[in-house]
């Protein structure tokens, strides 16, 4: 079985974030200042083989090895079964 993850990583709460910062008064300046905070983060898709259980099992590893770096980071993953056509 295949399987779509879509991994969304973010910095922790705390954590200063000078891009975020960079957006929201580029935001500002541009008329949109209702914008309070901006927060930068990243997206990444994988397709994986397996079990939904070894999927699981591998995505948590992958974050946690590779994919964020848990000092300054969360992450939070969906994990959606691909339906053939």
């Amino acid at each position: 079985m295949n399987y779509d993850v879509k991994v969304h990583v973010t910095l922790k709460e705390g954590v200063l974030d000078p891009q975020g910062s960079a957006v929201k008064t580029s935001l500002h300046h541009l008329g949109f200042a209702g914008v309070e905070d901006v927060r930068i983060g990243k997206v990444m898709n994988l397709r994986i083989e397996g079990t939904k259980d070894s999927v699981d099992g591998q995505v948590k590893e992958m974050c946690d090895k590779l994919l964020a770096n848990p000092v300054i980071e969360d992450y939070t993953y969906e994990i959606e079964e691909v339906v053939s056509t």
